[in-house]
């Protein structure tokens, strides 16, 4: 099923489904989250702003992308509430960080082929909230 948009660009899901089970649920978002780990490992830029345990940045990415997007909340259940400023904040984040960042989740996104209201739900999301992460 693919979703519309109405005249002010707010994506209209099929009745009662959440974004989560419109993309394919957690097998997508697992997807999302290798790809996106992947390509941060091979970064030299922003490698080094990770604890070097890939296996379980993926896996809490997952969690958080599924609860984020309507699926179940394991997230929340294994690590509180999300509080994302506040987990991001050891790290500096500027513009380049940012933007690196963006490459490699939008890379990520994209190599799924959503529909384009689909992918500009979750590129939007994630600009937004690379941008209120910067700290410098």
């Amino acid at each position: 099923m693919n979703p519309t948009t109405n005249s002010s660009n707010i994506v209209a899901l099929p009745f009662g489904q959440t974004l989560y089970e419109v993309v394919g649920g957690e097998a997508t978002f697992a997807r999302i989250a290798d790809r996106f780990y992947n390509a941060v490992a091979a970064d030299a830029f922003l490698s080094p702003m990770y604890p070097g345990d890939w296996d379980e940045s993926k896996r809490t990415l997952k969690l958080f992308l599924m609860q984020f997007f309507g699926g179940p909340d394991e997230y929340s259940q294994e690590r509180g509430h999300p509080r994302l400023r506040m987990r991001h904040a050891p790290f500096s984040i500027g513009e380049a960080e940012r933007d690196a960042w963006m490459q490699h989740m939008t890379a990520a996104i994209e190599a799924e082929s959503f529909a384009p209201q689909i992918e500009t739900v979750f590129l939007d999301y994630f600009a937004r909230t690379a941008t209120f992460l910067m700290n410098k």
